[in-house]
């Protein structure tokens, strides 16, 4: 992502403002915070990656698609994903939706 500073919208999302707030702390990754305004998300096609995610909605309401189910997230709610499904994550209500995102390592299965 980009420097602490700046908002961006990443590649295949649209109306979607993020911002990164830390970078790694132990099994952490990185921080981020999003703004997903109405009907806004993404990517447009789901995706997959190495890293786990920990969405947190700080306000309105988002939809995240996991593969073939799909789960909707209120207002100080939470939701872990395994990076190695395929997801995205949408605004599922009327107001742009404030989520933060935490990367996590994934643990090496033995």
């Amino acid at each position: 992502m980009n420097s602490h500073n700046e908002f961006m919208t990443p590649e295949g999302h649209r109306g979607f403002s993020a911002k990164k707030l830390f970078d790694q702390m132990g099994e952490i990754q990185w921080g981020a915070i999003a703004y997903i305004e109405k009907g806004g998300g993404g990517p447009e096609n789901n995706h997959t990656h190495s890293d786990n995610h920990i969405f947190i909605v700080v306000d309105g309401e988002v939809r995240v698609v996991l593969g073939d189910e799909e789960t909707v997230v209120g207002k100080n709610e939470s939701l872990f994903v395994d990076g190695m499904i395929p997801h995205s994550i949408w605004n599922n209500g009327e107001k742009t939706a404030v989520v933060i995102k935490i990367c996590t390592a994934r643990k090496n299965r033995s």
